[in-house]
């Protein structure tokens, strides 16, 4: 048996299955904050039953590790007959994961916005549409960039997980590479060095928001 030397064709694999994890992570983005924004929503309702159904699913979902909703999703619809591919199952997989904890941030942040606010726009006859349109969420948005921004970190570091169903991520491309060399450290200090540079200046940019936007303050 003749192994490789990891070099510029492992590297360049590496830089590929890269763009899977920033797919995978987009996507997770994107599909959990649309869903975790109707969740967002449906917290902050008047109505009691919606509120502890909103409240029900950020439970469950935030309860259970996003290994198991990946199983499930992979694993579980092929037993009922419903084959995903492997990057449908981890997209969805990923985006439930993603609304979950995106549907608590959004919360809290429209949470945030003063009482005051409310009751003011009450004042001038708005319908619930337009005080979310017009008054809560230009503010609510502005506290939420930081934290948003913070936990997509989290996001791309927890596409790793997808590899177990055979998602050739950046972790699972990892493996693959270091199975054909048997250099462990230089691929995996190469993996790392990946992950640091998409997640490094996401994190730089979650703390520039939180200065610039003042997030958390009392101004």
């Amino acid at each position: 048996m003749t192994l490789r030397t990891f070099g510029f064709d492992e590297f360049g694999f590496l830089l590929q299955a890269l763009q899977w994890t920033i797919l995978l992570t987009v996507i997770a983005l994107v599909g959990g904050g649309l869903l975790g924004f109707a969740v967002a929503l449906a917290r902050t309702s008047p109505i009691k039953a919606v509120r502890f159904a909103a409240g029900s699913y950020i439970q469950v979902i935030q309860g259970i590790p996003v290994l198991m909703i990946l199983f499930l999703s992979y694993y579980g619809l092929s037993l009922a007959g419903l084959e995903l591919p492997p990057l449908f199952a981890a997209g969805a997989s990923m985006t439930i994961y993603a609304s979950g904890y995106l549907a608590e941030i959004w919360r809290g942040c429209i949470q945030a916005v003063p009482k005051q606010q409310w009751e003011a726009s009450e004042s001038l006859a708005m319908s619930r549409l337009q005080q979310y349109r017009y008054i809560i969420l230009p503010q609510a948005i502005r506290v939420s960039l930081p934290p948003t921004v913070g936990f997509a970190v989290q996001v791309v570091k927890n596409t790793s997980i997808t590899s177990i169903i055979g998602f050739v991520e950046l972790a699972r491309a990892g493996q693959l590479v270091n199975n054909t060399t048997f250099q462990p450290f230089r691929v995996f200090i190469a993996v790392a060095a990946l992950y640091f540079v998409v997640c490094y200046p996401l994190s730089q940019l979650s703390r520039w928001l939180e200065r610039r936007l003042h997030a958390g303050s009392n101004r």
